[in-house]
C-alpha cells in the first residue's frame, strides 16, 4: 500500500509529538516496511485512516498507538554492548560509588529494550560481589517506551540467538540455565533489576533520582532542542557527583557544564558536577 506525501508528513508530526522521534524525508519505505503489518492487523484501508485513529482517544486507538510506536522504534541491544563502557562501571565508577555512598548505588538504564543493558549491569556488580566475598548493594531500573518489550525484559528468558549476541560459552553458563523456551537468567541477576515504562519527553520525576545512568544509542532519534531537554532532565536526575553514560559516539552541548567528561582507563563518560 502506498502512502502519499501528505500521509507521510501527517505520521511524522504524531511520531514526533508522541515519542520525540524525527524521521527524515524520504522514508516512506520505512513507514511501509515497519507498519504494513499493523494496518492489516487492524485493517485499515489506508495511512490516512491509520493517522486519523492515531489521534482519536479510545481504546482502539490506544492499542493502535501502542502498535506503532513498538513498530517505529528501534529495539536493537546485545549484552555487553560497547564493553569498554561497563569496564569502566565496574572497575572505576562502582567502586567510587561504594566508597562515597557506603550504602545502596541506583543506576538507571534509559531506553533499555528487551533487558541486556540493565542485566549486564547486574552482572558486574555479581562480579564485584564474587571479587570481593561480600555482597554488593546495587539497584538497577529499566525503562523503555515500549510496554511490549519490557515484558519480554520482565520474563529475563533469551533464545540462542540472543544469547550469542555478546556473551561468550563461559559467561552463558554461569549466569543462565536452559529452559524449554530458551536461556533463563539467575534470580540472583535478575533480582536487582525492575522495569518501568517510561516515555523520555515525559517527567522522569517518578522514577526518582540516580548515581549512574546510562542513555546510549537513543537521543540519536531526536532533534537537537529535544535531545538537550533530555539532557538537562538527566542531568537533575543524577546525584551530585553521578555518572552519565552516553554511547562513544555521543557528546554533549560545550555549555552544558553541569557535565565534565571524564577519560577513564577504560571509556569516556560524564560526571555530574556543580
Amino acid at each position: 500500500m502506498d502512502i502519499t506525501l501528505k500521509e507521510y508528513s501527517d505520521f511524522q508530526d504524531f511520531l514526533r509529538r508522541s515519542c520525540g522521534i524525527e524521521i527524515g524525508e524520504n522514508k516512506q519505505y520505512l513507514v511501509k516496511n515497519r507498519l504494513s503489518g499493523v494496518l492489516r492487523e487492524f485493517n485499515l484501508a489506508s495511512y490516512s485512516e491509520l493517522v486519523s485513529h492515531l489521534e482519536a482517544h479510545s481504546v482502539f486507538s490506544n492499542r493502535l498507538k501502542s502498535k506503532v510506536i513498538d513498530a517505529m522504534t528501534t529495539n536493537e541491544t546485545f549484552w555487553f554492548r560497547d564493553d569498554s563502557q561497563f569496564l569502566a562501571l565496574k572497575n572505576e565508577v562502582l567502586p567510587e560509588l561504594f566508597l562515597k555512598t557506603r550504602g545502596v548505588v541506583k543506576i538507571w538504564s534509559a531506553a533499555c529494550s528487551s533487558g541486556q543493558e540493565p542485566y549486564t549491569m547486574s552482572m558486574c556488580a555479581e562480579e564485584m560481589t564474587r571479587s570481593q566475598g561480600s555482597p554488593v548493594n546495587v539497584q538497577i531500573v529499566g525503562t523503555d517506551i515500549s510496554e511490549t518489550i519490557l515484558n519480554v525484559a520482565r520474563t529475563a528468558v533469551y533464545s540462542d540467538m540472543a544469547i550469542n549476541r555478546g556473551l561468550d560459552s563461559k559467561v552463558s553458563a554461569l549466569y543462565f540455565q536452559k529452559v524449554e523456551a530458551g536461556h533463563q537468567l539467575k534470580s540472583e541477576i535478575a533480582r536487582r533489576v525492575r522495569f518501568q515504562q517510561l516515555n523520555l519527553l515525559q517527567s522522569f520525576s517518578g522514577i526518582g533520582r540516580f548515581d549512574v545512568i546510562f542513555c546510549r544509542n537513543v537521543l540519536i532519534y531526536f532533534s537537537d532542542e529535544v535531545k538537550r531537554d533530555i539532557l538537562r532532565r538527566l542531568v537533575d536526575a543524577l546525584e551530585p557527583g553521578g555518572y552519565l553514560f552516553l554511547s562513544s559516539t555521543e557528546s554533549v552541548p560545550v555549555d552544558m557544564t553541569a557535565l565534565a567528561p571524564v577519560r577513564g582507563k577504560q571509556a569516556r563518560y560524564f560526571k555530574k558536577v556543580g
